[in-house]
């Protein structure tokens, strides 16, 4: 996941990088004279990791403009909360400032998607963004529980 401008340039930099390397290995390929069935077998694995990081890189944009994915039983909190600093276009030191933190600990929330971080704990960073939460609860039909 990309959280901040920094590694957005960088990964936006290697997709451009990674697509004229892209380019250029397919062109060796066939001049190996491979048809394309054996050209396509030999750049998928190299397509697999560019459409990863173009993935994330539009996942940043898309929180960049606020675009949020729906949570379920509060699994995604973590990603939540980092796309809320990300969507308001905070810096995590200015996060830290507004929490009382150093921005190592925010830094360290955030690789680790703030797992385990307390209920409390992630209403102080929501009331540090200034964002609130809403939640509805549905019950299920059924008498076996649902997964967590």
């Amino acid at each position: 996941m990309i959280r901040n401008e920094a590694e957005y340039q960088e990964a936006v930099a290697r997709l451009d990088a990674e697509r004229q390397r892209l380019n250029e290995h397919r062109a060796r390929l066939r001049d190996t004279g491979l048809n394309e069935e054996q050209i396509q077998r030999a750049m998928d694995p190299m397509e697999s990791f560019h459409l990863q990081l173009q993935e994330e890189v539009d996942s940043y944009e898309r929180l960049r403009r606020g675009e949020f994915q729906p949570m379920e039983n509060l699994r995604g909190l973590g990603h939540l909360l980092i796309a809320l600093r990300i969507a308001q276009g905070l810096t995590q030191r200015e996060l830290a400032e507004r929490l009382g933190v150093h921005v190592s600990q925010v830094s360290r929330d955030e690789r680790n998607e703030y797992f385990g971080i307390t209920l409390e704990r992630a209403g102080k960073v929501l009331s540090a963004l200034h964002a609130r939460l809403r939640t509805t609860v549905e019950l299920e039909t059924t008498d076996e529980p649902i997964a967590a």
